[in-house]
């Protein structure tokens, strides 16, 4: 058995060699397009989970514990960004929009359910609702965008 297992490893490391996994090499312009390709995928994520959580709440807590994650995650990304000049401007745009929607939470209240007095909802206003969520959408596309703009200078 042993005869047979050391060869395969050699192959396999060999393969590995061959496709550039095991040096660490490649494209790197393709690694960073994958790179910012990644960061806009969460940064699309992260906003529709807020805008999801913003609304329809559970809870002023449940909303605000979200926001800070949210908030944090993004700061991961701009350190992920590397030396992105364009990618890490939109991502601090991102991160302000989220600021953003933090402030409008705050300002928000638990009151009894027209429904269910016992029950607590959320009262917000449709219109500044619609404006953070619309802020919020477009700054995601700024990260979208810049990613775009990154590739078109690198050619």
């Amino acid at each position: 058995m042993r005869r047979f297992t050391m060869p395969a490893a050699l192959v396999f490391a060999g393969a590995l060699a061959l496709t550039g996994c095991a040096s660490g090499g490649g494209d790197t312009a393709a690694t960073g397009e994958e790179s910012c390709s990644s960061i806009s995928a969460q940064v699309r994520d992260i906003s529709n989970g807020v805008q999801n959580n913003l609304a329809a709440p559970s809870s002023l807590e449940g909303l605000q514990d979200y926001l800070g994650e949210a908030s944090e995650r993004t700061d991961a990304l701009i350190e992920e960004a590397g030396d992105s000049d364009a990618l890490i401007d939109a991502l601090g745009g991102f991160q302000t929009a989220l600021n953003e929607v933090s402030t409008y939470a705050d300002g928000l209240a638990e009151v009894p359910s027209e429904e269910d007095p016992s029950a607590m909802t959320i009262e917000q206003d449709p219109d500044e609702l619609a404006s953070e969520q619309a802020a919020l959408q477009e700054a995601s596309a700024a990260v979208a965008a810049s990613c775009d703009t990154d590739s078109d200078s690198d050619e």
